[in-house]
C-alpha cells in the first residue's frame, strides 16, 4: 500500500522516518510540501529516498495520504483523494467538523476519511458508548501557554497568556466553537466529538497553564452503558501544540490498514 505524506512538520517527519525504516505492507510513496529545498535537505540528512509531489499529484502516486498540514489546506489534500476513491488520514480534525460535504463525497466515491486517535486515550470506549445513549461528554484541555500561542480566539479577544503565573481558563463552549477558536490546537477535541455525541453537545474548557510542561486532557463521559473518566498527559513534540504520541498514533493506524490482527474497535 502506497503512503504519501502531506506536510513535513513534527508529525510528518516521524511518520516518514518510520515508513522509510519499514512497515509491513506499506511503502513511503511521496511527500508533498511547500518548501521543496528544505524538504530535500531534510530527506538527504535522514538518508531517506522519496519523491516530492504536488497535492494534485497525490491521487496518482498513493493509496493513502496522511494529512499533516495546516488546517487551511485540508480541502486541497482531501478532495482530490476522495474523488479518486482513495483514503485520507486526517489530523486536522477541527477543520473537518464544518465539512460534512467531504464525508458525503467519500460515501459517493468509495473513498474513506480516517481520523486517528491522536493525543487522546479511550476513543474505543467513547465510540462503543455512542452505540447506545450518551448523556454528556466533557473535556478539559490544559496546555503550557506556548502550546496555545497565536490561537485566533486569543488574538481576537485580546487574551494575553505570555507571562501568566497561574492557570487561566481561556475558553468555555462546545467542540464546534472550540474548533473555530483554536483550529491548530484542539484537534483532539474535534475528534472526540466525532467519536461521541457530536460537536454541539461535547462541552469544552481550554486552560493555559504555566505550571505544566505537558499537554493534558481530562475526559468525562456519562452514558447508559457506563460512566468513565480518562486523563492523558502528553509530552510535546518539537511543535509545542502537538504531543509526541500523535505521530505514534498515526503509525499505529497505518499498521492497522494491512495487519492480519487488529485489536480494538
Amino acid at each position: 500500500m502506497r503512503i504519501a505524506i502531506a506536510g513535513l512538520g513534527a508529525v510528518g517527519k516521524t511518520v516518514a522516518r518510520k515508513l522509510a525504516d519499514g512497515l509491513p505492507g506499506l511503502t513511503l510513496a511521496a511527500i508533498a510540501v511547500r518548501d521543496h529545498d528544505k524538504a530535500l535537505a531534510w530527506l538527504k540528512q535522514e538518508g531517506i529516498t522519496c519523491p516530492l509531489a504536488s497535492l494534485d499529484e497525490l491521487p496518482a502516486v498513493s493509496d493513502v495520504v496522511v494529512e499533516c498540514a495546516p488546517p487551511a489546506l485540508l480541502d486541497q489534500i482531501v478532495t482530490p483523494m476522495l474523488r479518486a476513491g482513495k483514503q485520507v488520514m486526517v489530523l486536522s480534525a477541527s477543520a473537518l467538523l464544518p465539512r460534512a460535504d467531504l464525508v458525503d463525497l467519500a460515501r459517493a466515491t468509495g473513498g474513506r476519511i480516517i481520523v486517528p486517535t491522536g493525543a487522546l486515550v479511550g476513543f474505543d470506549a467513547v465510540s462503543a458508548a455512542a452505540q447506545g445513549s450518551i448523556e454528556t461528554v466533557e473535556i478539559v484541555t490544559r496546555k503550557p501557554p506556548k502550546g496555545l500561542a497565536g490561537a485566533p480566539y486569543l488574538v481576537e479577544n485580546a487574551i494575553r497568556i505570555d507571562g501568566i503565573t497561574a492557570p487561566l481558563c481561556v475558553f468555555k463552549g462546545n467542540a464546534r466553537q472550540a474548533a473555530v477558536a483554536f483550529p491548530a490546537n484542539v484537534n483532539v477535541i474535534a475528534a472526540l466529538s466525532l467519536a461521541g455525541i457530536g460537536p454541539e453537545r461535547t462541552q469544552v474548557e481550554v486552560w493555559a497553564d504555566p505550571t505544566l510542561t505537558r499537554n493534558c486532557h481530562q475526559i468525562r463521559v456519562v452514558a447508559d452503558s457506563a460512566s468513565f473518566s480518562m486523563t492523558m498527559e502528553n509530552i510535546p513534540s518539537e511543535n509545542p501544540a502537538t504531543g509526541r504520541i500523535t505521530a505514534l498514533s498515526v503509525i499505529a493506524a497505518l499498521r492497522r490498514l494491512t495487519s492480519p490482527l487488529v485489536i480494538g474497535t
